[in-house]
C-alpha cells in the first residue's frame, strides 16, 4: 500500500453499528480498576462510547484496506450529552469527512431511543501491523525485567 495515499478511501464513506447496553458497558464496569467508578450512576460509560464509535469507523474503514493494514485511533473529540440505561440499545453514524495521506476525519455521531447520546470527530492512521508491531515490541524491551531482542 502506498502510504502517502490510501487508494478507494474517499470522503462519505459511511458506517451504522447498533448494540444493547448490557452491564459489562456500564461506568461501573470499571469499578474493579478504578475505584472512583463504583459510586457513579449505572449508565453506557463515556469510555465505552467512545470505543464503539471508534469500533464504528473501523468497520466502515474494513472494505476499503488493503489486505494485511489496519487504522489505529489517533485522535478523538466528543462530547457525551445524554444518559443510556442498561438494556437500550444504541446507534452508532460514522463517515469519513477528510482523508490526507494516511490520516482519516471522521464525524460521529452516537444514539439511543430518545435521541443524541454523543457526538464529536476522530481520527485514524492507516498502518502496516508488522511495522507497528515492530515499534511495540522495541518499546516493550525498556519495560524492567525485559531483555533487549
Amino acid at each position: 500500500m502506498n502510504t502517502d495515499i490510501v487508494p478507494g478511501i474517499v470522503p462519505g464513506i459511511a458506517h451504522t453499528l447498533s448494540l444493547e447496553v448490557n452491564d459489562r458497558l456500564l461506568v461501573t464496569a470499571f469499578t474493579p480498576d478504578f475505584s472512583g467508578f463504583a459510586d457513579l450512576p449505572p449508565v453506557f460509560g463515556t469510555a465505552f462510547m467512545v470505543g464503539f464509535m471508534e469500533w464504528a469507523c473501523v468497520e466502515a474503514l474494513r472494505p476499503y484496506l488493503e489486505d494485511g493494514w489496519k487504522s489505529v485511533g489517533t485522535h478523538v473529540y466528543l462530547s457525551h450529552v445524554s444518559p443510556t440505561p442498561l438494556g437500550m440499545k444504541v446507534t452508532a453514524n460514522v463517515e469519513l469527512l477528510e482523508a490526507k495521506g494516511r490520516t482519516l476525519r471522521f464525524s460521529v455521531a452516537c444514539y439511543n431511543a430518545c435521541g443524541l447520546i454523543g457526538s464529536g470527530f476522530h481520527e485514524r492512521t492507516v498502518i502496516d501491523p508488522r511495522h507497528f508491531m515492530a515499534k511495540v515490541r522495541k518499546k516493550a524491551t525498556t519495560l524492567p525485567g525485559r531483555l533487549a531482542a
